[in-house]
């Protein structure tokens, strides 16, 4: 529909209307940062931000990426190995915060449950086109019956979550069964969430766009005898799972932090070249969420603590995976000389990944030989490998010719911690070629070895 199909009243009412219902909305607590506008500096960025399309860790078509689109989650997606990544990430959080930990339980809610209004928020929600188009064709017969006809398709709409919080909330009874009321416990999701983002590169008249965010959220419930105790635990046990996986743990951080209610949190920073930028948040935030959610008979929301019936409180750890996607990026982007050429301004380009972070453990390649023989020996050790849970880049299936020097620098760029080349000796004695991609150096080792060296190598780098 064309711009001038409704009069000024009638946009008038379009704008009350779908900016939301006045004085409803969930308030949350704080966490992140605000969109800013500012000039990207020259740090790096362009370099990495050119690596992650071209190995596809970013997906989407040439446009230049702002700093405030990967942040505001308005980016155009993550290609196969940025998901890749990202999946290592949040099995690694699970592992960390619920999956060996026997007093969390994992929940699921569904993303259109946006949770009760609450006076003085915004709301995000999703609304039939065909709705809108209704409604817009009702305008021309008067403001009033536009007015109708847009609250109708507010109220028949659904609001979308900002946060797991309020999901992790609705279990909260049911699942206290589980746990024989004892207190503490938690509840663990992972899910997308989204966010109003001010588009001021083409809306510059405030109009609101939806960013999304893949938010890990773990909802721990104690007694407020031992809440303060219990966030401290969290805060550290946090800090050093970010901190675990990083070249360099210093730029992960944290610092206190209370709402505009006064209650009481932390926040986790990742140092981005630009500055410091919010990754997880934990908050404090009493009893009166669930208070709030089950109005009426208290005696059912009670836990035992100890020998005492209470309401617990509410402890909200929530972290952005899709930021911290982002800073393991940025922390594992190196630099350095390249050992393939002696001309000083040409650099070899790495993601020196965490072993359990890397999408790709190790690439099958060939070199010279005969090439049905040597990729009949590839596809077995790919097969063996992947029947193992170690997931590898078949890159003997590429046709085109490169040299080793291009084959490394595309594995280095992709992350892959070990090369293997199956060679015309592969066929005469079984031996492989293995190259490593933190120390780029090359050893022979037995085919039938290779499995269990990758195995251990793993294995360990988790227990670190």
């Amino acid at each position: 529909m064309r711009g001038g199909a409704v009069g000024p009243p009638c946009r008038r009412v379009c704008r009350r209307l779908l900016s939301g219902p006045q004085g409803r909305g969930r308030a949350e607590p704080p966490s992140g940062s605000a969109e800013r506008a500012a000039p990207e500096p020259e740090d790096g960025s362009a370099a990495l931000m050119a690596l992650c399309r071209r190995r596809h860790f970013l997906g989407g078509g040439e446009r230049q990426l702002g700093r405030d689109r990967l942040l505001g989650g308005r980016h155009p997606g993550w290609g196969p190995l940025g998901v890749q990544l990202r999946s290592n990430l949040a099995a690694e959080w699970w592992a960390a915060a619920a999956a060996f930990r026997e007093q969390v339980l994992p929940v699921h809610a569904p993303l259109g449950d946006g949770g009760p209004p609450v006076p003085g928020g915004g709301a995000l929600r999703l609304v039939c086109a065909d709705s809108l188009r209704a409604a817009l064709r009702a305008g021309r017969r008067g403001e009033e019956q536009l007015a109708a006809a847009l609250e109708d398709s507010l109220v028949a709409s659904v609001e979308l979550r900002q946060s797991l919080l309020h999901g992790a909330l609705k279990h909260y009874v049911n699942c206290l069964d589980l746990v024989n009321k004892r207190l503490p416990y938690g509840l663990a999701q992972i899910g997308v969430c989204f966010h109003p983002v001010s588009d001021t590169e083409h809306k510059p008249d405030g109009v609101k766009r939806i960013g999304e965010k893949t938010e890990a959220s773990l909802v721990w419930f104690t007694s407020a005898r031992t809440a303060n105790q219990w966030l401290d635990f969290w805060l550290r046990q946090r800090l050093l799972w970010w901190r675990k996986f990083a070249v360099s743990p210093s730029n992960f951080s944290s610092s206190d932090c209370q709402d505009e209610e006064g209650r009481k949190g932390n926040k986790l920073y990742y140092n981005f070249p630009w500055g410091k930028e919010t990754i997880e948040t934990l908050w404090n935030l009493g009893d009166r969420e669930l208070l709030h959610m089950y109005p009426g008979d208290v005696s059912k929301l009670q836990g035992r603590d100890g020998r005492r019936n209470v309401v617990p409180s509410v402890l909200s750890i929530s972290g952005d995976l899709d930021r911290g996607l982002l800073a393991y990026l940025y922390d594992s982007f190196q630099l350095t000389e390249n050992s393939f050429t002696r001309k000083k301004n040409l650099h070899r380009k790495v993601l020196k990944l965490h072993p359990c972070l890397a999408p790709v453990k190790a690439a099958v390649d060939v070199g010279r030989g005969p090439t049905v023989e040597l990729r009949q020996v590839s596809r077995g050790l790919f097969n063996e490998l992947v029947e193992n849970g170690i997931s590898v880049w078949p890159g003997y299936l590429e046709t085109g010719q490169s040299s080793m020097e291009h084959l490394y620098s595309k594995y280095d760029e992709m992350s892959i911690l070990f090369t293997i080349l199956i060679t015309e000796t592969t066929l005469e004695n079984g031996l492989i070629h293995l190259r490593s991609r933190d120390t780029t150096m090359k050893e022979m080792m037995h085919i039938s070895k290779v499995k269990d060296f990758l195995t251990k190598y793993i294995s360990s780098a988790k227990k670190v």
